[in-house]
């Protein structure tokens, strides 16, 4: 338990069990946000990028352009989270 109020919680860790995740006495369970967020970013700008060549239709540059603002917001949100996450 927290010895003040202004001590910043941990945010949605859940407690490892043992029993059943076996790797936890040798492992590290945990993320990889900045990998995470990167790649997003990489990926969503893959999408525009695949907009310059030679298309006939329209349809697939509304896809990749969906796909690719879809993305971004996602790690926007992703970031977001992560940054307000103790506030809740």
């Amino acid at each position: 338990m927290a010895s003040s109020e202004i001590e910043k919680r941990k945010a949605n860790v859940p407690a490892v069990d043992p029993e059943e995740e076996p790797s936890v006495d040798w492992g590290w369970h945990g993320s990889f946000p900045k990998a995470t967020a990167g790649a997003g970013i990489f990926v969503g700008l893959v999408m525009f990028a695949f907009l310059i060549g030679n298309h006939r239709g329209h349809t697939e540059n509304a896809y990749l352009i969906l796909i690719g603002v879809l993305l971004l917001l996602g790690v926007g949100w992703f970031i977001h989270r992560r940054r307000t996450s103790w506030r809740r």
